[in-house]
C-alpha cells in the first residue's frame, strides 16, 4: 500500500510503520549538505594526488596468478585510502568496515557508490599485512615525502627529534611468563596452546615515564622546524631509550644546521655524531644529582623548549585529532605498519592544511 505525505513524497507502508521512499535527488542533496557543513574528507580527497602511491602499491602487491579465475581484487588505491581513513580516526578493522557502510562522507571519500561491494574487515587486514610483510609502508611514507619536496615543502630551518609511547592492550601474564618474554623466550605454558600464543604480543615491552608504567612501543620521529612535517621515523619497543634511535632519525636533507631534542638525547655519543655531521647542537642541557644546571643553561633550555614544542604538537595532534595512538595489532612488524600509517596520515593531513594556508 502506498500513502502520501504530500503531493510529492510517497510513503511506503511496511506493517505498522511508515518509511519515506527516497527521491531521485535525495542522496545528492545530502552530499551537498555535507559539503556546505565543511566535510574535511572532501578537501583531503581533492588535495592529495592518490595515484602517486600506485606504483609502490602495485610493486608490493604483485603476485603470480596462474589464471584470472576468482573474484577480481579491489583497487589498490581504494584499499590504501581505507587504511588512511582507519589511521585518521584510529578505527579497528571491524569498525572501519562498519563506518564505511554507515557514513556517506566515507563512501564519497572512497569514490564508492552505495550499491558497490565494500571490502570487509578480513580483506583490509590481509591488505595491510601484505604491505607490512613487504616493507611497503615505509616506502609509501618516503614516496609522499619526495612529493612534499617536489611541491616546495622541503625540510627547512633545522630538525626536532622526539619519541612518544604508543600503547597496546596490556597482556595479562604471570610474573614468570613476563620474565620469559623479556629473555626472548616463549613461555612453556604457551607452546602447546597456539591459539593463546597468537593473542600474545611478545615484542611489546614495559617502560616508565613520569612515574607511570606503559606497555607497548615507541614512535621516534624527526620533524622539520619550518613545516612541522615528519621527515623520518623509527619504531621500537617501549623499553628502548630515546637516544638509541637518535642517529637513525637524523635527516641529512634538512637545509638548516640546528638539531633540537630534550635532555634524554644529551650524551657524548650524540654530541660527537652532530659534530661529525657538522650540525649545531641544540639539545637540552641535563642536570645531575648534586650538579644542578646553572641559571645560564636553564635560560638556554627555556629558549630551546619554545622550538622543541613543535614536535610535541605533532604528538598532540596524533593523540587528540587522529583518535589516539593505541595500536591493536600484535607484534612489532604489524605495530610498525600501524605507526607508519599514523605518521603518513599525519603528513597527509598536515600537507592539506599547509596548502589551504598557501591558497588563503
Amino acid at each position: 500500500m502506498v500513502l502520501f505525505k504530500d503531493s510529492k513524497t510517497p510513503l511506503v507502508s511496511k506493517g505498522t510503520s511508515l518509511m519515506v521512499q527516497p527521491g531521485l535527488f535525495d542522496l545528492d542533496n545530502r552530499l551537498e549538505s555535507l559539503s556546505r557543513l565543511g566535510d574535511p574528507l572532501l578537501t583531503l580527497n581533492k588535495t592529495i594526488p592518490w595515484n602517486t602511491f600506485r606504483p609502490t602499491l602495485t610493486k608490493a602487491l604483485k603476485k603470480f596468478r596462474k589464471n584470472n579465475a576468482g573474484r577480481k581484487p579491489f583497487d589498490s588505491i581504494l584499499m590504501f585510502k581505507i587504511l588512511i581513513l582507519q589511521s585518521l580516526y584510529n578505527l579497528s578493522d571491524d569498525q572501519t568496515e562498519y563506518q564505511i557502510k554507515d557514513r556517506l562522507s566515507f563512501t564519497r571519500f572512497l569514490d564508492l557508490q552505495l550499491e558497490e561491494t565494500i571490502p570487509d574487515a578480513k580483506t583490509l587486514w590481509t591488505f595491510r599485512d601484505t604491505l607490512s610483510q613487504k616493507g611497503a609502508i615505509e616506502k609509501l611514507f618516503n614516496k609522499f615525502n619526495r612529493f612534499l619536496d617536489a611541491e616546495g615543502f622541503i625540510a627547512r630551518q633545522g630538525q626536532i627529534i622526539d619519541a612518544s609511547i604508543v600503547p597496546v592492550p596490556i597482556q595479562r601474564n604471570t610474573k614468570k611468563e613476563n620474565e620469559s618474554v623479556k629473555q626472548g623466550e616463549v613461555p612453556t605454558a604457551w607452546k602447546d596452546k597456539p591459539d593463546k600464543l597468537r593473542q600474545k604480543d611478545t615484542d611489546a615491552r614495559w617502560t616508565k615515564k613520569n612515574g607511570k608504567s606503559y606497555f607497548g612501543y615507541k614512535n621516534h620521529i624527526n620533524t622539520d622546524r619550518k613545516h612541522k612535517l615528519i621527515r623520518n621515523y623509527e619504531v621500537s619497543d617501549a623499553s628502548v631509550h630515546d637516544s638509541k634511535m637518535f642517529d637513525s632519525v637524523l635527516d641529512p636533507d634538512n637545509t638548516g644546521k640546528q638539531v633540537w631534542a630534550d635532555s634524554a638525547y644529551r650524551s657524548s655519543a650524540s654530541d660527537e655524531e652532530l659534530k661529525r655531521r657538522n650540525l649545531k647542537n641544540e639539545i637540552h642541557y641535563k642536570g645531575y644529582r648534586n650538579r644542578p644546571l646553572s641559571k645560564a643553561k636553564l635560560r638556554v633550555n627555556k629558549k630551546r623548549s619554545k622550538v622543541r614544542a613543535r614536535v610535541e604538537q605533532v604528538f598532540g595532534f596524533q593523540q587528540n585529532s587522529l583518535g589516539g595512538k593505541l595500536v591493536r595489532s600484535i607484534g612489532i612488524l604489524r605495530a610498525k605498519a600501524k605507526i607508519g600509517m599514523m605518521n603518513l596520515a599525519y603528513n597527509i593531513k598536515r600537507y592539506a592544511y599547509l596548502q589551504r594556508l598557501n591558497e588563503a
